[in-house]
C-alpha cells in the first residue's frame, strides 16, 4: 500500500487496486486510472499518453478535458456540471493554480489557490482495504465573502468502455433500499435527497459496471457518501467520453452558502471502491471497511432486543411495560426498549414532542423503578427519543415558537403533526444536548433509539436570514456534534439511528451510532428485498430486524413465525410483537429460536456475507462465514407445482476442508461445486443450516 505524488502524478495503491491522476499544464488534475494495480512507471506513461491524446482534440464545440477531470471546476471550458462552483462578487467562475502537496503514510493532499480561496483535495487509504476516501476543504483567505454554489466531496471518473450500467438503492417509506439497475446512456443521471435527511427514497451509494457484472464476476466501481442530510450524486456521460460521477452534500441549488473571510468548509467523505469479483466481492469489501474504519465498537455483537411500540403504541405505563419486559426476558431478550409515549403529555402523535420530562401519570416515580425491574430481569434498558422534533401542542413550542424552521408570516407545514427544530441555531443544539445529557445522567440507560419522523420544509430562519443557506449543513453537523458529545460522556450507551425506518442510513451517521432501524416495514417478505438492497453497502452487524405480529400493519400479510424469525436472524435480531397475545406454542418456539440465534449471531454480525440468489418466488439464501463456521438462512417464498428447489451452492468455504453439516461430513469443494440439497415445501418455507469446519 502506498500513496505518492511524484512529477505531478498522483498514484494510490491499495492491496488490490491502483488509482492515478496527473496535473496538466493548466493545473487541472486529470484522471487516468482506477482499477488493477499498476506501477509508478505505468502511472507516468498514462499521464503522458493521456495528455498527448487530449492535446490532439480539435473540435471547437467541446472541451478535451471534460469528463476526465479529477475535480471539475465551474468556468472556462467546463461544459458539464462542476464539482466546485464559487462566486467572488459578480464573477461565478473558478480558476486555480497548484500550490503544493502534503502527505503522510496514509493521506495525501493537493493544495490549490483559487483567487484567494485555498482548495485542498484530500485522499486517504486504509490498511488491508481497497476503499479510497476523498474529501475537499476550502478556506477563504481573502478579505471578502465568497459564495459557494457547489462543493462536492469527489468526482469519480470511470474508465472509457462500451457501456455503463448503474446500480442504485431507491424506494420510499416502508420500501427502502430496493436494488435497481439502469443503463447509463448519454446525458445526466441524478440521485438526490432534498429532504434534509439521507432519505428513504434514495440511498447515497451507487455501483457502475459495463452491464455484464454478476454477483460473483465482473468489474464493479462503487462509491458512497458519509453524510446524513441532503445530498446529490450526478453521473454525466457524453458521447466518446467516460462517465464522471460527482458526489457531495447539498441538493441541487441549495445555496449559495457564504464563506466568510478566514472561514473553512470541509466536505463529508466520499469513499470509492474498485473490485473485479462482482457485486458480492464489492459488498464484502464495503462491509469490512465499515466494520474496521467507520462503525464504533464494531467487534461487539449486538444484543437481542424487545421494543414496546407494536405491543402498546402510545399507551405505555409502568405496569404494562413490566409485564412485557417479564415475558421478553423469558424469551431470552437482552435489551428492553421503551418506545414512544413515556414523556410530557404524549398520548398520541399530536402532542408532547419536545417535552422530554417523564409523564408522572404513567410513571409516578419516574423511569428508574421500571429500569430497575428490567435490570433485575437481566436485561439492559433502552429509550426512544425524537429530539429534533416538536409538536405545536407542547410546552416547548409554546415557549419557543421561533425555534422551528419557518418563514415569517407563513404557517409552517406539518407532517405527522410535528415541526423540525432549527438545530443550526447554537442555542437549540445546546438545549438538545443538555436535555439528553440530563436524561441519560438521571437514568441508568444502556440504549437510545434516536428517531426523526419527518423531512425538512419551509427552511426559513427569520432571525438570521443571512445564515439560512447554512441550515442544510449546520443541522446535520449539530446532530453529529450532539451524538459525539453524548457518546463521550456516556460511553456505556448504544445508539440506534432511525428516521421513520431507513430514512437516515448512511456512513456518516454510522460513525456515531451502533445500528440502524432498517425500515418501519417489518413484514418478513418485504424485508427480504429491503435487506437484500441494504446489504449492498451496509453490514449485517448494523441491520436491526424485528419479529412482529401478523397480520402486519403494512399489508395485512400473515407468514409463519419460523419464517419471520429466519428473516430477522439475517441481522441484529429483535422482537416487537405483543407477547401477551402470543400462544404458549409461539412463545416456546420463539424461546428456542432466540437461544439458537445467540449461538451463531457472531457469525452473522461479524462474518463475511454471501448472497445466494435474489429474493423471489424460488429458493434463495444468505450465507455468513467467519473462520471455520458458516450459517445459511434459506428461503422459499412460493412453491410452484411440486418442484423441489435446486441444490444450493455455497460460497466462501475452504475447498480443501471438511464440514459438519446436518449430520453429514462434506468437503467445502462439494458444497460449493454441487451444493446442498434442501427440502422446502410450500409457501414461506425457510431453513437454518449451520456448518462447522472439522
Amino acid at each position: 500500500m502506498s500513496i505518492s505524488f511524484e512529477n505531478r502524478v498522483l498514484l494510490i495503491s491499495t492491496p488490490g487496486t491502483s488509482y492515478s491522476a496527473y496535473l496538466g499544464d493548466d493545473d487541472i488534475p486529470i484522471h487516468t486510472h482506477w482499477g488493477a494495480r499498476i506501477t509508478p512507471a505505468d502511472a507516468q506513461y498514462l499521464a503522458r499518453t493521456t495528455a498527448d491524446r487530449l492535446a490532439r482534440e480539435w473540435e471547437s464545440f467541446r472541451s478535451a478535458t471534460n469528463g476526465h477531470e479529477e475535480y471539475p471546476l465551474e468556468g472556462g471550458l467546463q461544459f458539464g456540471r462542476a464539482a466546485l462552483a464559487l462566486a467572488v462578487g459578480e464573477v461565478r467562475s473558478a480558476d486555480w493554480s497548484f500550490v503544493d502537496h502534503s502527505k503522510d503514510e496514509r493521506e495525501l493532499a493537493l493544495h490549490f489557490d483559487a483567487g484567494g480561496v485555498r482548495v485542498i483535495m484530500h485522499y486517504r487509504i486504509h490498511e488491508g482495504s481497497d476503499v479510497i476516501d476523498r474529501w475537499v476543504s476550502v478556506r477563504n483567505e481573502s478579505t471578502a465573502s465568497v459564495d459557494v454554489h457547489r462543493l462536492d466531496s469527489a468526482a469519480w471518473v470511470l474508465p472509457e468502455q462500451a457501456a455503463y450500467r448503474i446500480s442504485t438503492l431507491t424506494g420510499r417509506w416502508a420500501a427502502e433500499t430496493r436494488l435497481r439497475r439502469h443503463e447509463l446512456a448519454e446525458g445526466r443521471f441524478v440521485l438526490e435527497s432534498r429532504r434534509g435527511i439521507t432519505s428513504h427514497h434514495v440511498n447515497p451509494w451507487f455501483a457502475i459496471d459495463d452491464g455484464t457484472a454478476t454477483e460473483e464476476y465482473g468489474e464493479v466501481y462503487s462509491a458512497a457518501l458519509h453524510w446524513s442530510g441532503s445530498w446529490r450524486m450526478l453521473a454525466q456521460h457524453e458521447l466518446d467520453e467516460p462517465v464522471q460521477a460527482l458526489f457531495g452534500w447539498g441538493h441541487e441549488d441549495f445555496g449559495p452558502r457564504p464563506l466568510e473571510p478566514g472561514e473553512e468548509l470541509i466536505t463529508p467523505v466520499s469513499s470509492g471502491l474498485f473490485t473485479s469479483g462482482g457485486f458480492g466481492t464489492a459488498s464484502r469489501a464495503w462491509h469490512a471497511y465499515a466494520l474496521r474504519e467507520v462503525l464504533p465498537r464494531a467487534t461487539e455483537v449486538r444484543p437481542v432486543l424487545f421494543n414496546s411500540w407494536e405491543a402498546t403504541g402510545f399507551a405505555v405505563d409502568e405496569a404494562s411495560q413490566v409485564e412485557l419486559a417479564t415475558q421478553a426476558a423469558e424469551l431470552g431478550c437482552e435489551l428492553f426498549v421503551l418506545d414512544d409515549g413515556w414523556f410530557g403529555g404524549r398520548v398520541d402523535d399530536t402532542t408532547g414532542l419536545g417535552d422530554w420530562w417523564v409523564n408522572r401519570d404513567r410513571f409516578p416515580n419516574g423511569l428508574q423503578p421500571l429500569i430497575s425491574k428490567v435490570h433485575a430481569l437481566g436485561m439492559g434498558f433502552g429509550l426512544w427519543v425524537e429530539p429534533e422534533m416538536v409538536n405545536p401542542d407542547s410546552d416547548l413550542y409554546r415557549a419557543h415558537p421561533e425555534w422551528v424552521y419557518h418563514f415569517e408570516g407563513r404557517e409552517p407545514p406539518l407532517r405527522r403533526n410535528q415541526l423540525v427544530l432549527n438545530l443550526a441555531r447554537p442555542d437549540v443544539a445546546q438545549w438538545v444536548l443538555e436535555t439528553l445529557d440530563e436524561l441519560l445522567t438521571a437514568n441508568d440507560i444502556q440504549f437510545v433509539k434516536w428517531d426523526m419522523n419527518r423531512p425538512f420544509a419551509d427552511t426559513g430562519w427569520p432571525a438570521e436570514p443571512s445564515r439560512q443557506s447554512r441550515i442544510w449543513f449546520d443541522h446535520v453537523t449539530a446532530v453529529y456534534a450532539i451524538l459525539d458529545a453524548l457518546r463521550a460522556k456516556h460511553p456505556g450507551v448504544a445508539f440506534e439511528a432511525c428516521s421513520g425506518g431507513g430514512g437516515r442510513v448512511d456512513l456518516g451517521i454510522m460513525a456515531r451510532t451502533d445500528q440502524f432501524w432498517t425500515s418501519d416495514n417489518t413484514d418478513a417478505l418485504d424485508r427480504r428485498s429491503i435487506q437484500h438492497g441494504f446489504s449492498q453497502l451496509y453490514p449485517a452487524r448494523t441491520m436491526s430486524c424485528w419479529v412482529t405480529d401478523v397480520p402486519t400493519f403494512i399489508n395485512k400479510r400473515t407468514v409463519p413465525l419460523t419464517y419471520r424469525f429466519h428473516v430477522a436472524m439475517a441481522g441484529v435480531l429483535g422482537i416487537g410483537g405483543d407477547l401477551t397475545e402470543w400462544t404458549a406454542d409461539e412463545l416456546a418456539l420463539a424461546r428456542a429460536l432466540v437461544a439458537e440465534y445467540k449461538e451463531f449471531r457472531h457469525v452473522v454480525q461479524l462474518g463475511a456475507q454471501y448472497r445466494l440468489g435474489e429474493p423471489g418466488r424460488g429458493l434463495s439464501a444468505v450465507q455468513y462465514v467467519l473462520d471455520g463456521e458458516s450459517v445459511v438462512l434459506a428461503y422459499q417464498e412460493a412453491q410452484q407445482y411440486d418442484s423441489a428447489p435446486r441444490p444450493l451452492r455455497l460460497r466462501g468455504l475452504d475447498a480443501e476442508a471438511t464440514y459438519d453439516v446436518e449430520g453429514e461430513v462434506l468437503s467445502g469443494s462439494v458444497l460449493m461445486a454441487s451444493g446442498l440439497s434442501l427440502v422446502l415445501t410450500g409457501d414461506y418455507a425457510s431453513r437454518l443450516i449451520r456448518l462447522s469446519r472439522r
